[in-house]
């Protein structure tokens, strides 16, 4: 959780500070750091309270605040990265309109349309699953209040067909980001391989693996996470999967990033000696 606290910050410290660094691939890449950082710092936090006090308790009302922004955060998430897949798309396949389609305008309707979707999306489940009666006493078996373990404890028929209904638009709306950024790759590996120089071609390839790469890691934890057979499902098996599609990506996201773009590895740079330089000046002057 501290790599990904101290990764994600950097990132945002060097889009922020980095006039270089503020293009649109930028500048979604700033707001993902944020919902990383978001969804770090709603479950890791009280886990390691609970863990230091020995403790495993958490009140009715900070549990329904972390399902809440746990979500908010996720979802956000997940539509910053279809958007970031549309801006691969027009950067490869449409590079004449790149200015028109992705100005700042509509880059700024874009995210507040993410952030507003991922309210909206927890909002309605929150208010959902904290409407139940739960009937089954109160052990979530699991690190951070989560629903469907919370729907383990229900006894409201009624509600709980309403969750499976939420939960079935949510994933019809999943699996329509899911088909758009399958197909923008389709046609972003299409026009990669027709360009006639192997730079451009590099070049090309090294913007999107990186986006590429981090869609796969979010997709595949969630998706094993909440999709698997119940028959391999067991409540240690199901704290490690929790850990890891709540945490893992997260973590390796700055990495991911970092590691293919030159630019933001020199801004880091960049900002850490400045970082360095005023420190050294400090201290001499104090000397």
């Amino acid at each position: 959780s501290l790599a990904a606290l101290l990764g994600n910050g950097l990132i945002l410290s060097a889009v922020a500070c980095d006039q270089h660094l503020h293009t649109p691939r930028d500048f979604f890449l700033l707001h993902l750091s944020l919902t990383d950082l978001g969804c770090i710092c709603t479950t890791v936090p009280k886990a390691m309270h609970n863990s230091l006090w020995d403790t495993t308790t958490i009140s009715y009302t900070a549990c329904a605040s972390q399902v809440f922004f746990f979500l908010f955060f996720i979802s956000a998430e997940f539509s910053l990265l279809t958007i970031m897949c549309y801006d691969r798309y027009v950067a490869i396949c449409k590079p004449l309109h790149y200015g028109i389609l992705l100005g700042s305008r509509a880059c700024a309707h874009m995210a507040a349309a993410a952030w507003a979707s991922g309210f909206l999306y927890s909002l309605l489940h929150t208010a959902n699953t904290f409407s139940l009666s739960l009937c089954q006493g109160n052990a979530l078996g699991q690190f951070f209040c989560e629903i469907p373990h919370i729907l383990k404890l229900s006894c409201s028929h009624s509600g709980y067909l309403r969750e499976i209904g939420l939960t079935g638009l949510s994933a019809f709306l999943a699996f329509g980001c899911f088909i758009f950024i399958v197909f923008s790759y389709v046609q972003i590996f299409r026009a990669v391989l027709r360009i006639p120089s192997e730079q451009g071609r590099h070049k090309a390839f090294s913007t999107c693996l990186p986006h590429l790469a981090v869609v796969s890691l979010f997709l595949s934890t969630a998706v094993f996470a909440h999709l698997r057979p119940p028959s391999i499902s067991s409540p240690s098996l199901d704290l490690s999967l929790s850990v890891l599609y709540t945490v893992v990506p997260q973590t390796l996201n700055p990495l991911i990033y970092s590691l293919r773009n030159q630019e933001l590895r020199d801004g880091i740079r960049k900002m850490m000696t400045g970082w360095s330089s005023n420190a050294s000046n400090c201290l001499f002057s104090f000397i």
